[in-house]
């Protein structure tokens, strides 16, 4: 599912931010979400612009408290409260002040950003993705969003496939259940 490519790569990188910031589970293990900026920046940047931007712990700090939030919507979504994933996300878009800007840099077209030309880092990825979250949330394929149904991992994941299947964060989780059943079956016979 490809909601446009600018709205696909900001929904990749609020799961990027929500997987790296906030603490949990991952592919079986205890993630404790100690992210350098220099990591927060670099995995970003690879969901769109080619800009690396000074990042600073500060940065950091406040894209995880917004990314903390942004995880609720995802445990709503995968919970079936939508009214309450909506709810969460207006209020992140009001706190922002996202709204919609034309811009253009690093060579591309003209493209919507939906932050405040005067926005800090942080805030200005955290309203971005809000609002990617929210066009998802305000179209029929709302139930994309989900959390990983592995043992041990609780990674937030968009799916973007055709028949809209997806249960794990990763291929790596996928592979650790179906290897685990496998283990299971041979146990029973």
């Amino acid at each position: 599912m490809n909601f446009d490519s600018h709205t696909s790569d900001v929904v990749s990188a609020a799961v990027a931010a929500v997987n790296l910031l906030t603490p949990g589970e991952a592919l079986g293990r205890e993630y404790r979400a100690e992210v350098s900026p220099g990591e927060l920046a670099l995995a970003l940047r690879s969901q769109r612009t080619q800009r690396v931007a000074d990042v600073s712990r500060t940065d950091v700090e406040e894209l995880r408290e917004y990314a903390v939030r942004l995880r609720k919507v995802f445990a709503a979504v995968e919970d079936a409260h939508v009214d309450e994933a909506c709810e969460r996300l207006n209020a992140i878009l009001r706190e922002t002040h996202a709204a919609p800007v034309l811009s253009r840099h690093d060579n591309e077209p003209w493209h919507l950003h939906f932050h405040a030309p005067e926005a800090g880092w942080a805030r200005s990825w955290a309203a971005s993705m809000a609002t990617a979250l929210a066009v998802v949330l305000g179209s029929p394929v709302h139930d994309r969003l989900g959390i990983c149904t592995a043992l041990a991992c609780d990674r937030v994941y968009v799916d973007t496939s055709r028949n809209g299947t997806r249960r794990f964060c990763s291929t790596s989780c996928q592979n650790r259940v179906k290897a685990a059943a496998f283990r299971a079956r041979q146990r029973v016979t």
